[in-house]
């Protein structure tokens, strides 16, 4: 059986938006759908069979809300569903165990407050060993095309661009493959940013330029991206790629890349830390300040 597109539903706007997102992803991966409740993401104080089966109830409605939006926006997706019990974190990290990949929901805020990422959703991100789609509630798939050429809202015939942030100093395959991937799927630009900073004065060992100019340093940062991704062009000679490299702190860098596109593909390392499962800051900021959705990809 062909792994799933999983998607965690609990009765919100947010976790609709991101089952309507993942069946459109399904679809275009000639992937099954595999709607996911955990019927205990809100644990109550009270226990027992009737306050058990009040949580099992509320997993169903949520499950058939979902499906009937699936239904209706989507209506050739192989569709299933799952409702499993335990700790959020844990339960759709492990339903279903061997999905293609994992989407879940996340609330938008307005202004400069960026958005509103539960609990679960982090724990989530910080510790799937796949690829994990966060989607803003209220997002359409209408919002990954761009307009007509003449203008209208009516026929909409492209898609955005598929943002992949790389960090040169560690570039992973995972990570490059799921945005060209994306790309591929969509008939979509795919375009690769990396932001580099000037090393400080202090920070130069010997021999190294320190007089160096800052177009220069971008000129060597760019052949290095080209370099990098020659081989992925070559795989994917249909996608257009367009390379980018920008001085300026990864994360503001990357927020502002994303503001037109219509999916960011971000990396997470898979580390063991004292302090446990973490996202890093670049991640971090592309998950909480970046308005259309956000692939986080692990690698090791």
């Amino acid at each position: 059986m062909l792994a799933p597109v999983a998607v965690g539903v609990d009765g919100s706007a947010e976790g609709l938006a991101a089952a309507e997102w993942a069946a459109h992803e399904a679809v275009r991966r000639d992937r099954p759908l595999c709607l996911v409740h955990a019927w205990n993401w809100h644990p109550r104080q009270e226990s027992g069979e009737q306050a058990n089966a009040a949580q099992r109830y509320l997993g169903r409605r949520s499950l058939r809300q979902a499906e009937e939006r699936v239904r209706r926006t989507c209506p050739d997706v192989r569709l299933n569903d799952e409702q499993v019990e335990g700790p959020a974190v844990a339960a759709l990290l492990k339903a279903p165990e061997q999905s293609e990949l994992l989407v879940l929901g996340s609330r938008g805020l307005s202004g400069f407050t960026g958005f509103v990422v539960g609990s679960v959703a982090l724990g989530v991100v910080a510790r799937a060993e796949r690829p994990v789609v966060l989607v803003r509630a209220g997002e359409q798939p209408a919002d990954e095309h761009l307009p007509a050429a003449d203008g209208s809202a009516s026929t909409r015939t492209a898609y955005r661009d598929v943002v992949l942030g790389i960090d040169l100093a560690d570039p992973c395959d995972e990570v490059i493959e799921f945005a060209f991937e994306a790309a591929r799927l969509r008939g979509a630009r795919l375009r690769v940013v990396h932001a580099w900073r000037q090393p400080s004065p202090i920070g130069l060992g010997p021999g190294d330029l320190g007089l160096v100019s800052a177009s220069e340093r971008a000129d060597e940062w760019l052949g290095f991206l080209t370099a990098v991704l020659r081989m992925w062009r070559d795989k994917y000679p249909g996608v257009e790629v367009v390379e980018t490299v920008t001085e300026g702190r990864p994360q503001t860098v990357l927020v502002q890349a994303a503001a037109e596109a219509g999916l960011l593909v971000v990396g997470r390392r898979i580390t063991e830390r004292p302090a446990g499962p973490h996202t890093g800051p670049v991640t971090h900021a592309a998950i909480h300040h970046v308005g259309c959705p956000v692939a986080v990809v692990a690698h090791a």
